[in-house]
């Protein structure tokens, strides 16, 4: 076939595409209505991840070109602009702007609705508990890091729920506008330096490496500071106009950092879920070995276990542990009413669907 005879069937197919999503719209819109009507919430992940695994199913049945990623990929957006269509969705996030946070929060909600960058973790919690923002995207741990405690440590006093999780890849970047040989400092987050220290021990041993809030005021600095560079992802380049000099130079191949979606409300059971609970055992011997031994016996499988200190009384520590099921499963309430018997405190974050994104 003739090429200009396949751009005109490409021209084609858009026209019909334009006119499906704007009738698609025109649904979304009228759903809007009747959730704002009768008070349910606009963002359901739930609804959202069995839509998506029914559209990679069907694509699979009919040998469809397509890749999962990319059909997730088109869908978010396509998702992203009905939320926008629904209502004016607002959502907080670890700032500044170009941050792994915030690319995590447009990787959940696409380009559509608004972003509000904040300046630390607690306004963040702020954000949403006022209501200011709809939801709050937070960082929780990473896979090489390990767990991000101001995060846990906001929970205890929080009424906020977790109602979504997103699993981001981090890919690191060398990024200046400064020859690599002339580089001679380095800025970045902490974790980021923690990330790539490999990496900079053997190309930049004798590099001063300054730590700074965020990979994108990393960024900043490297664009205005001549024999300067930053680690840091591909948006802070962009954001500031900085070169890629060398990508993915972190130290783990498969480094990955898990964020949560904060809510009012947890999520519904979508038969693959995830629960996050908190708490405090009583001060006795052997009491925490007696209060998880009810997810061995339901047969529930525990994906996570980290403590914290209280910060309420000396030598006292909260219990962060994720396991699978839903808050409401039979077992997982068996359980958890076995474990309460053992805690001075308990508190079920959320339950949400145990997926990637």
């Amino acid at each position: 076939m003739p090429l200009e005879e396949i751009r005109s069937q490409i021209d084609r197919i858009d026209d019909q595409l334009l006119a499906l999503l704007d009738e698609r719209a025109a649904l979304v819109h009228e759903v809007g209505e009747i959730k704002r009507a009768e008070g349910l919430e606009f963002y359901a992940p739930e609804r959202e991840e069995a839509l998506l695994q029914k559209l990679i199913a069907r694509n699979a049945e009919r040998g469809g070109k397509l890749t999962e990623t990319s059909i997730r990929a088109i869908y978010r957006e396509i998702m992203s602009a009905a939320l926008a269509l629904e209502t004016n969705l607002n959502v907080a996030y670890l700032g500044p702007s170009g941050t792994w946070t915030h690319q995590a929060a447009i990787t959940k909600f696409g380009h559509s609705v608004t972003y509000s960058p904040q300046a630390n973790f607690t306004d963040v919690f702020e954000a949403v508990t006022r209501r200011r923002a709809d939801y709050g995207v937070v960082p929780i741990e990473n896979s090489t890091e390990g767990a991000v405690s101001h995060t846990l440590d906001l929970f205890a006093d929080s009424p906020l729920r977790i109602c979504a999780q997103i699993l981001l890849p981090i890919e690191n970047n060398l990024i200046s506008n400064t020859p690599r040989g002339e580089i001679k400092r380095l800025y970045s987050h902490p974790q980021v330096f923690g990330q790539c220290r490999e990496y900079l021990h053997r190309h930049f041993p004798n590099a001063e490496l300054v730590e700074v809030s965020s990979t994108t005021r990393a960024a900043e600095l490297a664009a205005k500071e001549p024999g300067t560079a930053a680690l840091a992802g591909k948006l802070a380049a962009e954001l500031y106009g900085l070169a890629t000099l060398e990508s993915s130079i972190q130290d783990s191949a498969t480094n990955t950092t898990r964020f949560l979606v904060l809510s009012h409300r947890t999520c519904p059971a979508t038969g693959n879920d995830r629960t996050s609970v908190m708490f405090a055992v009583k001060d006795r011997p052997g009491s925490l070995f007696e209060a998880l031994k009810p997810f061995n016996e339901f047969k529930i499988n525990m994906s996570k276990i980290e403590s914290r200190p209280s910060k309420k009384r000396d030598w006292e520590y909260f219990f962060f542990v994720d396991v699978l099921g839903h808050c409401e499963d039979p077992k997982l309430v068996a359980a958890l009413d076995e474990l309460e018997k053992h805690c001075s405190f308990i508190k079920i974050l959320g339950s949400y669907p145990n997926t990637a994104t």
